[in-house]
């Protein structure tokens, strides 16, 4: 599926990953994550995308973001929009897929295969494309959640689909590992939030 010449960039559909890995029950280790993609290819980029409630004093994802911009990612935000649906609910909009398709495109000339971790069937035309420019694309979701993470239309389109599940192993974020964490209040200032 990889060839280790290849140059490859890898895009993250943060909300999206988020909830497959929860679907999954695991929550993902972004540092063995961005070494198990090192190790099968030459990695020339690794994008995140999040929306952001800028209103809060306090967001449960900036550790995270702030982890990973130290750490080897090219991180993309942008404020979250707030509103009130017809039922009078308060909602959080927040799609990030223009960012990443145009990013994804800028590229094209220096990528050789994407990596895309969203199972979004509006991601299908962006693969299309791609693979008019003869670009490889692998997705990375899942199928084993019910129901499934990932559109048909997008896994047909694709090059090749990874199942986040079978990842698990190498890119899983050790369970006892928070709880270590856990009992340790300055590791836990540190980065427990790092992988949600």
């Amino acid at each position: 599926m990889f060839d280790p010449r290849e140059k490859i960039a890898m895009f993250i559909d943060g909300a999206n990953l988020y909830a497959t890995s929860r679907a999954l029950g695991f929550d993902i280790d972004y540092r063995k994550l961005l070494a198990t993609f090192q190790k099968r290819a030459y990695l020339l980029r690794a994008y995140y995308y999040t929306a952001l409630v800028e209103d809060q004093e306090y967001s449960s994802i900036r550790p995270l973001i702030d982890w990973l911009d130290y750490n080897g990612y090219k991180v993309v935000t942008k404020p979250a929009k707030e509103f009130t649906d017809s039922t009078g609910r308060r909602k959080i909009k927040g799609n990030m897929d223009i960012e990443l398709t145009i990013d994804a495109l800028e590229l094209v000339d220096v990528v050789d295969h994407y990596v895309i971790f969203s199972g979004d069937g509006d991601f299908r035309t962006l693969v299309e494309a791609l693979q008019r420019k003869g670009r490889k694309v692998s997705i990375v979701s899942t199928i084993q959640s019910q129901p499934p993470m990932i559109s048909d239309e997008l896994r047909r389109q694709a090059d090749s689909f990874i199942d986040l599940a079978s990842l698990q192993a190498e890119i899983g974020r050790d369970p006892s590992e928070r709880a270590v964490r856990r009992q340790d209040p300055a590791e836990d200032d540190k980065d427990d939030d790092d992988n949600e």
